[in-house]
């Protein structure tokens, strides 16, 4: 049947594409799933992918796009030991007081700014702390471990906001990014394995 090469950051390979494939495999031996995970705004036909995944706003208008997710909130989180030594935020002059866990852009090698939005203002955070990833999961590991303030998609927070793991704070600076979308070249030819992997992986609602 074929190989299908998918590129997209590791946390939307572990919590949206893997638990969607996963089921599939057994049911078709000769289907083969590779996946790439990676922060770069990826080429996806110069570099042989079959599958990109990027935020609806992002993908090229000469692509098919097929929606994985709903719209993607966003949300400031903390460790309740962290907020013990320091007062919450309530504005982005107070985040920058924060030690804030930043990520390292591979595409530019800058540092992300926390695209926040206020009263309808969208304002870029350029926040700083002590730790700099180049992935989000490890955001999450240092924002538990009580290391700073984290930037995280809601999916990935919201059991340990749940448990008291983590505190959420500013939630009326966060936005709502819009949903994931799988997309891939208008012209390819739709082989039967890649029709079995979008048809596995689109979004079917709550």
């Amino acid at each position: 049947m074929g190989t299908i090469r998918i590129t997209a950051v590791d946390h939307v390979v572990e919590q949206v594409l893997w638990p969607r494939i996963a089921p599939l495999l057994p049911q078709y031996p000769d289907l083969h799933v590779e996946f790439s995970a990676d922060y770069r705004i990826v080429d996806i036909a110069a570099e042989r992918f079959d599958i990109g995944v990027r935020h609806g706003d992002q993908v090229d208008k000469d692509m098919i796009a097929v929606r994985l997710t709903s719209d993607v909130p966003m949300r400031i989180v903390g460790a309740p030991a962290y907020f013990e030594r320091r007062p919450l935020p309530a504005s982005v002059a107070d985040l920058m007081k924060h030690n804030c866990i930043t990520l390292r852009l591979s595409s530019s090698g800058g540092i992300y700014a926390w695209e926040l939005r206020h009263k309808g203002e969208d304002i870029e955070a350029r926040v700083r702390g002590q730790a700099v990833f180049n992935d989000v999961s490890h955001h999450l590991d240092a924002a538990l471990s009580g290391n700073g303030l984290a930037f995280l998609p809601e999916d990935m927070v919201a059991d340990h906001v749940r448990a008291g793991r983590l505190m959420s704070v500013m939630e009326d600076w966060c936005p709502s990014f819009p949903g994931l979308h799988a997309f891939y070249p208008s012209r390819r030819h739709s082989s039967r394995a890649l029709g079995l992997v979008i048809d596995a992986i689109r979004y079917r609602g709550a």
